[in-house]
């Protein structure tokens, strides 16, 4: 079904409620593990439905934030969702007390229940008007970024249309660019502060109403770690310091080389890679679209059966507009068994990243689209990460589509960006774990420690007052997971170690890797994510080889370079 085609109607929580009594009662009832699958497939469709519907109304309002109609409809679904939480809390204790336990462990998969315990771990019905709360202010953070209308060159830009220029090889216009990206941030920082303020405080009196010290053990649980723990995270950091700082700092000193612009770099000059340019995509959004098709026909007959159904049920929104809210995601509409790509293409690589990060959230979802219990299409979220970034690097042999005489440079500036993201995203990580063991904070200080953490893992940063807000320590406020999500970002950091594994794999032999992500893919949410790692025959992140071999094996690559080529 087209994704124009797929009704929408508020979605009702007497439904639900409905449901989970109906639930309730035959699961009680249950006399046979039979009835009882039965009863929790029941209720499962149920939920799976009304997920659905929820689903719709975020994706229409991403695409307008000033319809007002689909704004309405967010606002409500935030504040029921934590009363829906409440209901299918209900229905899980009933699960995981269940007298036919092991024999529903045997049906529905151990995982499962892990997962069920550890979600009963962060939630109570005494943090309803907390989620309530939670929710309104992340829309709002959503909006205000959507609602930017910056002037630059003569029109009103989004943020999402200042990007092209902001990687402008023209240091001027590249420099004025990044003023006036700033300008919207100096602009609302004072609210930026107050809604990270605000969050903090409820997440942290969420916290203390389940019994906990501070928000972080809360925050592992709400992100359904069921395989790792604050402490291996620690070591992650470590780790990265050890390995990929170095490397990064290496790879930044090289570029102000290249560009010729003073070590350490301003925000306006570490956008830029090559003095001649960073590569850009040729043609027009459809032809990148269309190359995208080509290349998942040529992978494999399963991405070959994915994208077509992907183009035949209209099931992206990739142009940037105004009102359109910034960044990208993949959702998944349960019911329909469809995944749905939003985007905001501004003619630069990151327009080719949508048709293989994206795509490749997308593609596990619908290799997953059959499984049940539903929970268990997708694992968590570190191992979805997996998906799309591994995705990125088998795409390589079809770049020269996207990128023609660029090509070279986009190799380069991919894989350079993959190690130095990582210890960026760690510090983003770092950052919350200080900011929610000390919730008293005032934003002054949360200011002083992302500039303090600079010096550990971004030590190619230099501050000043060149650029106003990036100058001053302040960036992290443009990273939306910190606001919307947290602990979500150390995700994607653990997921590029085991990328990077990927791509290593592929140069030495393509069809073997494509087979282990093949199954990493195939086993979507039944497996945690070092149990995934394991089966497509990689290594932890969590030791210091993996980051050690990666950083070793892409240097290697990158140091093979002839240079004098890409300027």
């Amino acid at each position: 079904m087209k994704f124009s085609e797929m009704p929408y109607s508020r979605p009702q929580l007497s439904e639900i409620e409905a449901a989970t009594s109906r639930f309730m009662e035959a699961f009680a009832a249950a006399e046979t593990v039979d009835d009882a699958v039965a009863a929790y497939r029941a209720y499962a469709d149920a939920l799976a439905a009304f997920m659905t519907t929820c689903s719709i109304a975020q994706i229409c309002m991403s695409i307008d934030t000033r319809d007002e109609f689909y704004e309405a409809e967010v606002a409500y679904i935030d504040e029921i969702m934590p009363n829906v939480e409440a209901l299918m809390h209900g229905a899980m204790s009933a699960l995981l007390a269940s007298p036919l336990r092991a024999q529903l462990e045997e049906r529905l998969g151990s995982l499962l229940f892990l997962n069920y315990e550890i979600m009963q771990k962060s939630f109570s019905p005494e943090i309803v008007e907390n989620l309530q709360a939670e929710n309104k202010l992340c829309t709002e953070y959503s909006k205000l970024l959507a609602s930017a209308q910056i002037p630059f060159e003569g029109e009103l830009r989004t943020l999402s249309q200042l990007a092209p220029f902001k990687q402008d090889a023209d240091d001027a216009l590249r420099l004025r660019a990044w003023k006036a990206d700033a300008s919207f941030y100096v602009e609302n920082g004072s609210r930026l502060d107050e809604l990270y303020d605000e969050l903090t405080r409820i997440r942290h009196d969420m916290a203390k109403k389940l019994g906990y010290e501070n928000y972080v053990k809360l925050g592992y649980y709400r992100m359904q770690r069921n395989c790792y723990d604050a402490e291996d995270v620690e070591r992650f950091h470590q780790a990265v310091i050890k390995h990929i700082v170095p490397v990064a700092t290496r790879l930044y000193r090289e570029q102000a080389e290249r560009i010729g612009a003073p070590f350490p770099l301003n925000y306006a000059d570490m956008a830029l890679m090559f003095r001649s340019g960073n590569p850009m995509p040729k043609g027009t959004p459809d032809d990148i679209l269309e190359h995208g098709r080509k290349f998942y026909h040529e992978l494999s007959p399963e991405t070959a059966e994915f994208i077509d159904f992907m183009f035949e049920n209209e099931l992206f929104d990739v142009l940037s507009r105004t009102g359109k809210s910034g960044g990208g995601y993949c959702d998944t509409l349960v019911q329909y068994k469809s995944p749905f790509i939003f985007a905001n293409f501004n003619g630069t690589s990151h327009d080719v990243e949508v048709m293989t990060h994206e795509a490749g959230h997308a593609f596990a979802a619908y290799v997953a689209r059959d499984i049940f219990p539903y929970e268990l299409q997708s694992p968590s979220l570190e191992s979805c990460e997996i998906h799309s970034m591994a995705m990125e690097f088998f795409a390589w042999p079809w770049q020269e589509g996207w990128f023609g005489e660029q090509t070279d440079k986009f190799y380069y500036s991919h894989l350079a960006g993959a190690l130095t993201f990582i210890p960026y995203g760690t510090m983003v990580d770092h950052f919350q774990h200080i900011v929610y063991e000390r919730p008293e904070m005032t934003p002054a200080e949360r200011h002083d420690v992302w500039k303090e953490l600079l010096k550990t893992y971004m030590p190619w940063v230099a501050l000043g007052d060149e650029i106003p807000f990036y100058g001053e320590g302040k960036a992290w406020q443009r990273q939306s997971h910190i606001y919307q999500r947290p602990f979500y970002y150390i995700d994607y950091c653990l997921a590029q170690t085991v990328a990077l594994q990927f791509w290593a794999a592929a140069r030495h032999d393509a069809r073997d890797a494509w087979s282990g992500y093949l199954k990493l893919v195939s086993l979507a949410g039944t497996r945690t994510f070092t149990e995934l790692v394991a089966a497509a025959g990689l290594e932890s992140p969590f030791g210091e080889e993996a980051l050690s071999n990666v950083a070793r094996e892409a240097v290697q690559w990158l140091d093979s370079v002839d240079m004098t080529k890409i300027k």
